[in-house]
C-alpha cells in the first residue's frame, strides 16, 4: 500500500500503577496506521451539496421550459382564434355587401319611385293612384282580379296544367314571368297561398327556375344565379331523377300540400311534366291605367 494512503497516529497505553511504586508510571507509544480510503466527512457533505444544488438546477429548468411551452399553446390559441374571428367579420362584410346589392336592385319597387298622379284641372280627380300600403294595386287589377298583388308585384296563379316552357310563355304573354322568389317573405307568401290550391301531394306549381343551359348551374329566367342563402329545397332535393325522362329534371315546381314549418317545398322536375303555374309581373301604374 502506497504511504500516502497511511496516517499515523501515537497511542498511549498507561499501566496500572502498582502499590509498590505509586509514582512510576511507565508509557508504552505504539503506532497506528489508518488507511484514508474514507474520505472526510467535510468532502463527502461538499459533495452532497453539490449534488444537491444541480438537481435543483435542473428541477428550474424543467419549470421554466414547461412554463415556456404553456406559454407558445397559449399564444398558438390566441392567433387561432384572431385568424377565425377575422374569417367571420370578413364573411359579414361580404354578406353586408350583398345586401347592400340586392337593396339597390329592388329599389325601383319602392313606392318612393312610383309617380304621382295629379288630377286635371276640368275633371274629377282619376282613382289611378296607387292605395295605400297593405290594399297597393287593389283598385288598378279590378279589371284583372285573378292577378293577386303582394309586396309590390302581382301574382296569378294558373291552375291549368302544362310543360315549364308553355307555363313560361303563358306568363309573357300577359306581361310577366314565371316567378322568381327574392325573399324570404315572398316564399312564405307563396308556400301559404299554395297550401289551399293543392288538391293532392302531386298538385304542385312551377317556379321560374332551371339549370338546363348546365346541370348543376341553378338560374331564374331573367338570367341571374340562385342565390344559396335564398334556397328552399326539401329533403334530398334536387336529384335529378331519370325515372320519367332520361334527360333528368331540370325545371322546379314548389309547394306542399298541408304546408311545411320551414318553407322547405322546392322539387326539380322534368321540364316537360304537366303542372300548374305560378306567374309573377311588377305593378305598373299610369295616370289612366293599371295592369
Amino acid at each position: 500500500m502506497p504511504e500516502a494512503d497511511l496516517t499515523y497516529a501515537d497511542v498511549k497505553f498507561i499501566r496500572p500503577r502498582s502499590r509498590d511504586n505509586v509514582a512510576s508510571e511507565d508509557i508504552t507509544y505504539s503506532e497506528v496506521k489508518i488507511s484514508n480510503n474514507q474520505k472526510p466527512a467535510n468532502i463527502q457533505q461538499a459533495g452532497s451539496s453539490r449534488r444537491s444544488k444541480v438537481t435543483s438546477e435542473r428541477l428550474v429548468l424543467l419549470v421554466l421550459i414547461a412554463l415556456l411551452v404553456a406559454a407558445l399553446i397559449a399564444l398558438g390559441f390566441t392567433l387561432f382564434d384572431k385568424i377565425q374571428m377575422n374569417q367571420t367579420v370578413q364573411s359579414l362584410k361580404e354578406e353586408n355587401e350583398a345586401l347592400r346589392k340586392n337593396q339597390s336592385e329592388i329599389k325601383p319597387k319602392d313606392a318612393s319611385s312610383t309617380p304621382t298622379c295629379p288630377p286635371p284641372p276640368t275633371f274629377p280627380k282619376p282613382q289611378t293612384c296607387p292605395p295605400p300600403l297593405g290594399v297597393k294595386c287593389e283598385t288598378c287589377l279590378k279589371k284583372r282580379p285573378e292577378w293577386e298583388p303582394h309586396g309590390g308585384n302581382c301574382y296569378k296563379f294558373n291552375t291549368r296544367k302544362s310543360s315549364w316552357n308553355e307555363s313560361r310563355r303563358s306568363c309573357k304573354d300577359q306581361g310577366g314571368d314565371l316567378v322568381k322568389i327574392d325573399s324570404r317573405e315572398e316564399q312564405m307568401f307563396l308556400e301559404i297561398k299554395l297550401r289551399d290550391l293543392m288538391e293532392e301531394p302531386e298538385d304542385k306549381f312551377w317556379i321560374g327556375l332551371t339549370d338546363s343551359g348546365k346541370q348543376g348551374s341553378w338560374l331564374w329566367v331573367d338570367g341571374s344565379p340562385l342565390d344559396e342563402r335564398l334556397m328552399f329545397w326539401s329533403n334530398g332535393e334536387p336529384d335529378n331523377w331519370i325515372g320519367l325522362n332520361p334527360a333528368g329534371e331540370d325545371c322546379v315546381r314548389m309547394g306542399e300540400r298541408g304546408g311545411t314549418h320551414d318553407l322547405k317545398c322546392w322539387f326539380d322536375q322534368s321540364c316537360d311534366f304537366p303542372q300548374k303555374s305560378i306567374c309573377e309581373k311588377a305593378t305598373s301604374i299610369s295616370p289612366r291605367v293599371c295592369l
